[in-house]
């Protein structure tokens, strides 16, 4: 007679599979996602004289879309040696593989660039951030380390010193919108607001990537990683903003911003806790010293980057607890976050039918952020259950792929 034991499987928790580590980066990466649609569909502030934020803004703005980038460092870890970097001419491989995806991101960025629509689109600032991460996809942890903690700490500082360089030229290296396909005839401005003045400067948020490289190369199946992850994480984020509002509050800042602000329409102490974009951080070091959303300061990256290690950690250890369940907990996030690059690409276009236009009849701002999340989320489940990519996923496996086996032209 067969034993109860033998008869029934064991219910004992068991060490995170490959596949469930994956899951838990794509859960990770759908609630970027919903995060990203939620500060485009909904008010981040109140629509009064001193734009109160909204918990919406001081949820989400600034960092779902850092999520998002360090998720792209993550992901280019995962998917060129996990622990162990490539060298050789497999390292040469990978990267001819990430620049040409990078193209692929670029061009539809650049399409995308070309719509009319109240959304700042991150696909050509994401795309040059594949490129800029290149020469570091074959160091090892201690250096990847050692670099990330550095560009946190000195691009603020360069990039403080370059800006008002760059504004200051006739024209101004800044676009002021979205990049598209027209701006190639103008590459000075472009590479200028790609860099350094526009709405997701690629010189500071390299440090995204380069945390995430970091992230990536970790033993993600390991129990304790998840954990420290979620600690060390949650603990950089909340001293970076604790030291971020004691600069402005306690020790003088925000005083000697008020005296250098040229932008009398954003109340400084809403857009301190909500976004700095399009205030131009110049006139005082005061400006480094803030951990303001979107500001791109030490302290905003150390706070968005600690957030986005939080949120891996979390979403990993619940993969592992749904693999302990026997439940897909996390199909709904991961389904999404499997095809985010098809997903945001189709919302933007969505969103700039709307563009100056008034909701259709019995639409709410909220009815329609949740239209948007719930096909999201729909659609990622179906492409999941047909175990199919999603169609610009497929677009850039494809190029990544041609780029790894050299073949670069057709046939």
């Amino acid at each position: 007679m067969t034993s109860r034991a033998t008869a029934r499987p064991s219910r004992a928790p068991r060490p995170s599979s490959p596949a469930s580590r994956l899951r838990g980066i794509d859960a990770a990466r759908g609630l970027a996602l919903l995060g990203m649609m939620a500060t485009h569909l909904l008010p981040t502030f109140e629509a009064n004289a001193d734009l109160t934020p909204t918990w919406i803004g001081l949820t989400f703005s600034g960092r779902s879309a850092a999520l998002f980038a360090v998720l792209a460092g993550v992901g280019l870890a995962l998917s060129t040696g996990k622990q162990v970097p490539p060298e050789g001419a497999a390292l040469t491989a990978a990267r001819r593989g990430v620049a040409l995806r990078a193209l692929v991101i670029a061009a539809v960025g650049l399409s995308l660039g070309g719509l009319e629509v109240n959304v700042a689109i991150i696909l050509v600032h994401y795309a040059l951030l594949f490129l800029c991460v290149l020469p570091f996809l074959g160091l090892r942890l201690k250096v990847l380390c050692a670099w990330a903690v550095g560009w946190i700490l000195l691009s603020p500082v360069l990039a403080y010193l370059l800006r008002p360089w760059l504004m200051a030229a006739t024209p101004p290296l800044h676009l002021g919108r979205n990049p598209s396909w027209e701006d190639l005839s103008t590459p000075l401005p472009l590479l200028g607001d790609l860099f350094l003045t526009g709405y997701y400067p690629v010189f500071q948020w390299l440090a995204y990537l380069l945390v995430g490289l970091v992230i990536g190369r970790l033993a993600l199946t390991t129990v304790l990683v998840p954990i420290l992850l979620l600690t060390v994480g949650t603990a950089v984020a909340a001293l970076a903003k604790a030291l971020g509002t004691a600069a402005m509050e306690s020790w003088g800042g925000r005083a000697a911003l008020v005296q250098v602000l040229n932008a009398p329409d954003y109340p400084l102490d809403s857009v301190l806790r909500v976004n700095l974009t399009g205030i131009r951080q110049e006139g005082s070091w005061w400006w480094l010293a803030s951990a303001a959303p979107h500001s791109a300061t030490t302290l905003d990256l150390a706070h968005t980057s600690g957030v986005a290690a939080a949120v891996v950690g979390a979403c990993l250890l619940l993969g592992r607890l749904a693999d302990w369940l026997d439940l897909d907990l996390l199909l709904p996030l991961r389904a999404a976050g499997a095809m985010t690059l098809t997903l945001y690409s189709a919302h933007v276009w969505v969103v700039s039918g709307f563009y100056l236009k008034p909701l259709p009849a019995g639409w709410t701002e909220d009815g329609m952020y949740f239209a948007h999340a719930a096909t999201a989320i729909t659609v990622g489940i179906v492409f999941v259950l047909l175990k199919r990519r999603g169609p610009l996923e497929w677009l850039g496996h494809a190029a990544n792929q041609r780029g790894r086996s050299g073949r670069i032209g057709p046939g």
